[in-house]
Order: structure tokens, then sequence, then C-alpha cells
């Protein structure tokens, strides 16, 4: 049997903004895990998770490919992952065999609702990571990611790739995204192999420090979110207001180039300016665009992070889930906490998860 596992992340700063190719963002990867388990099959595939308490996804083959008995959701990243993996083998020439997955996660709680964690780029990260490993293919860390992001493109046209980029490196990272309608483009048109064999101009993943003297807390609203939903909405408005559009976009840019440069530096006063200007650029961007990214609850996370002594903001699409804080060592966390609970906000017992391995040249 083959066991991988991947974490969930969290946004630093950058979000929104980041589904621009070229623009960056902040992310880290913490202690909260997808684990796929992946076995040879026989005569057919079959995909399982305890969180959905169904019947697994049985699936088959044809001369078109892997073809599923049924619908494939809420299964569709790993299908879209299988699919990828599945035409790179036979690039190579890899005879196609089965195999059954089982995913079991801890970026839920007991109830099944999400924290935001970023569950669907570790499931799809993980997924990739043991099929490299069942077929042979000996990816390097950078053609896992990259091959993510070409099967994530295809559910998921908007998304980033942040939060798989995240997953795949762990620690602390800086991320700018490629033009993922090129890359599906290009995928399509000239397949995957010849695709992970050119440059992908606008992507940059490297590692950051983390930040010294700040202690990084987690809260979830209790309240989930869609990201596709909020980003989505965003995008359908921004017509009607490009200029207003490119300056959160110059504004979201300084704040997080200011928040890496203070990273670089280790500079704790600096790191927390810049979360609270990143703050303050999706604020603005949220009432010119119309769209709520910091409800109730957030804005609650964020204000009981200011009286304590720390800075606080959304983490992602916003709309609900989780807000991140730093906090420097005089701050009053307790009453931080205290004031949380009377908000509703479940603090997350949340660390780190510890960068592996060196990221790829690009």
């Amino acid at each position: 049997m083959i066991r991988e596992q991947a974490p969930g992340k969290l946004f630093i700063a950058g979000e929104y903004a980041v589904v621009e190719p070229g623009e960056p963002a902040v992310l880290v990867a913490v202690d909260r895990y997808v684990t796929v388990e992946l076995e040879p099959g026989r005569e057919r595939g079959s995909i399982s998770s305890d969180q959905y308490g169904r019947q697994p996804l049985l699936w088959t083959r044809s001369e078109d490919g892997v073809v599923p008995d049924q619908d494939h959701r809420p299964f569709d990243y790993v299908f879209s992952a299988i699919q990828v993996i599945e035409q790179l083998a036979a690039e190579r020439a890899i005879a196609p065999r089965f195999y059954d997955i089982r995913i079991s996660s801890q970026l839920d709680d007991v109830s099944g609702r999400k924290f935001g964690l970023g569950s669907s780029a570790a499931v799809t990260i993980a997924t990739i990571r043991a099929l490299d490993r069942f077929y042979g293919l000996g990816l390097t860390a950078l053609q896992i990611f990259q091959t993510a992001l070409i099967a994530t493109v295809r559910v998921s046209p908007a998304s980033s790739g942040g939060d798989l980029a995240a997953s795949a490196f762990g620690g602390w990272i800086a991320y700018s995204a490629p033009d993922r309608v090129q890359l599906h483009a290009a995928a399509e048109a000239d397949g995957v192999q010849r695709l992970l064999d050119r440059p992908w101009p606008g992507l940059s993943v490297r590692r950051l420090p983390a930040p010294a003297g700040l202690r990084l807390l987690v809260g979830w609203t209790g309240q989930p979110a869609s990201t596709e939903r909020l980003v989505g909405s965003l995008q359908g408005r921004i017509r009607g207001g490009e200029t207003r559009y490119r300056e959160f976009l110059a504004d979201s840019r300084s704040a997080v180039q200011a928040l890496i440069a203070a990273l670089d530096e280790q500079d704790a006063a600096a790191t927390l300016a810049a979360i609270r200007s990143a703050r303050m650029a999706l604020g603005d961007l949220a009432r010119h665009a119309g769209i709520e990214i910091e409800t109730p609850g957030l804005a609650a996370l964020c204000a009981a992070a200011a009286d304590a002594g720390a800075a606080g903001k959304s983490s992602g699409a916003g709309g609900g889930d989780c807000g991140i804080v730093l906090a420097p060592a005089g701050a009053d966390v307790h009453g931080m906490l205290t004031e949380w609970e009377q908000h509703d906000i479940r603090h997350l017992a949340i660390e780190v998860h510890t960068a592996q391995g060196a990221i790829d040249e690009q």
C-alpha cells in the first residue's frame, strides 16, 4: 500500500489579487492533513472517503481514458488528478493499471464542515504524490505542484494554485501564479509532459523565514464560505470598476511585497504593519465591489487582535471560515481568545507544517 499526506494551508496576504498572473501572495502550510492510501486494483478502480459516507466511486477504462461509473462529485479534484497522471503515464508509454484510493481528512470538523484550510488542494497534492510513486514517474517537487495545478484548473479555472503550492512545499512561501488559461490550453494542445518540460511565465514559488518574535494564531468563525463563489462574484463585477480593481491590485502588491521584505529581514513591527495594510486593501475591495469578505465574525476576530496589541485579518476568500493573527510576545493573547469565545470564534490549535526539501529552480 502507498500512503501519502499533504498539509492544509492558510493565506496570510494577497488573496483575490493572486488570481491575476504574477501578483504575489504569502501563504503558510499547517499541520492538518489529508491522507491518501492507494493499493493496486483489478478490473476497475475506486475512490472512497469516510467524509462522504457513501459507496465508493468506481471507474473503468475506455479508449478515451478513465471513465467513472457515476457522477464523480464530490471527488472532482481527485478524479481530475487521476486523469492528468494517466495522461502523463500514457505519454511516457507506461502501461495503465487499476488502483483503489481511500481518503481521510483532518481539514474538517467532526460534523464535516470545512475549516477553509484548502482540502481540495491537499487531496490533489496527496493523490498525485501517491500516483507518482505507483507509476514510478519520478516527478520532482515542482513537477508534482505543476501537475496538480493542471488538474485543478480543469475543475476550477479561476484557482490561483497558491493553496497547492503551500500543500506541496510546506512552511511559509511567497507565491505568484502563471496564466492558467494559457496553461489549460497548452495542456490540452501539447500534452502534460511537454508542458512540464517548458518554463511557466509568471510562476514564482520561494520559501520565506517564519516571522521572528511573532506567534501565528487561527480563529474559525464557524461560517463556511465558498471560495469559488466569492471569487466568481468578484470577477463578475470587475468590468464596471476596472480602475478601482487595478488600484486594489497595486495596494495588495504593495502590502505583500512589504510583508515579504519584513519576513526576510525578520522585522516584527514591519510584518504587523504589512498585515494591517493587506487587511485594508481587502476592505477597500469589498466596499467597492459590493461583496462581503470580512464578515461580522471576522471583524470581531480582528478587533480583538487589535485590542490585544496584535494584527489580524481574514484568510483566503473571507466570507466566513478563518482569520489569522500575528501576535508579538507582549500581546494579551489570553484576553483576545476570551473575546473570541464571546463571539463564538473557535481557536484552532494549528501549527505550521515544516518545510521539507528544496523548491526546484524555475
